[in-house]
C-alpha cells in the first residue's frame, strides 16, 4: 500500500506562485512515474503534470504549460509541481497520483494505482 500526502495549496492571486508537493510513504518510489491531477467544481478530474522514474521525461497539459513545471526528488520521496503566473482557472482540487509504468509519464488519467487526498488551490482575481 502507497500513501500519498499533498501539501502546498492555498490561496494566491492571478500572477502569484505556488508550489505543491507530495510526499510518499514507500520506498520504492523511484520505480514508479507520477503525475498531477486537478479537479474544479462540477468538472471531471483532468492531466496537469507528469514526471516519469528518473525524472527525465514529463509532459504538461496545454492550459498549463510554459508556467507549471513538475520535478521529483527520489531521495525524498517527493514530488513537486511549481505552479507560476496562476489564473483564477487554475483553482481546483489538486491531487498527486502514483503510476506503476515506471518509464514515460503517463497522461491517463485510468492507468494511476494510488491517489493523494487532494489540496485546495484557490486563485483569486
Amino acid at each position: 500500500q502507497v500513501q500519498l500526502v499533498e501539501s502546498g495549496g492555498g490561496l494566491v492571486q492571478a500572477g502569484g506562485s505556488l508550489r505543491l508537493s507530495c510526499a510518499a510513504s514507500r520506498r520504492t518510489f523511484t520505480s514508479y512515474a507520477m503525475g498531477w491531477f486537478r479537479q474544479a467544481p462540477g468538472k471531471e478530474r483532468e492531466f496537469v503534470a507528469a514526471i516519469n522514474w528518473s525524472g527525465d521525461s514529463t509532459r504538461y497539459a496545454e492550459s498549463v504549460k510554459g508556467r507549471f513545471t513538475i520535478s521529483r526528488d527520489n531521495a525524498k520521496n517527493t514530488v513537486y509541481l511549481q505552479m507560476n503566473s496562476l489564473k483564477p482557472e487554475d483553482t481546483a482540487v489538486y491531487y498527486c497520483a502514483l503510476c506503476r509504468i515506471p518509464n514515460i509519464p503517463v497522461v491517463a488519467r485510468t492507468q494511476y494505482d494510488y491517489w493523494g487526498q487532494g489540496t485546495q488551490v484557490t486563485v483569486s482575481s
